[in-house]
């Protein structure tokens, strides 16, 4: 079955979601050079992102201490309901590929450069 696209802007670059059903969803997410997603976490909804372009920062939390990582492209980080992250493209585009559960709308935003904390607005 053939399906459209639904490209998603938001204010660091954008999501083009290519599947979602019960099971599964999957997106490619384009991070513009200097911007940054928010610092948030999910309820339910358990991902795992993979490099394709670019080099991807990622902010995550263990035992309450912040780590900062870099993924090149080919490395994947998975990431659990509950776990606190933020993605980010520093010097250069970044896209990557996630493929997670289906509730696209469970965001816990921490922290916002755009102001958008608290909600699940693009």
């Amino acid at each position: 079955m053939k399906t459209t696209d639904r490209i998603v802007k938001k204010p660091w670059g954008s999501e083009r979601i290519f599947a979602v059903n019960s099971r599964y969803a999957g997106k490619l997410i384009s991070i513009l050079a200097g911007q940054t997603l928010s610092y948030q976490y999910h309820r339910a909804k358990e991902e795992t992102i993979h490099v394709l372009s670019g080099t991807l920062g990622m902010e995550t939390e263990s035992n309450g201490e912040r780590i900062l990582l870099a993924l090149a492209p080919g490395e994947t980080f998975h990431v659990m309901p509950g776990t606190r992250h933020r993605m980010f493209a520093e010097g250069e585009d970044v896209l990557v590929v996630e493929v997670s559960s289906p509730e696209l709308d469970d965001v816990v935003r921490l922290e916002d450069r755009y102001g958008r904390e608290g909600t699940t607005q693009p």
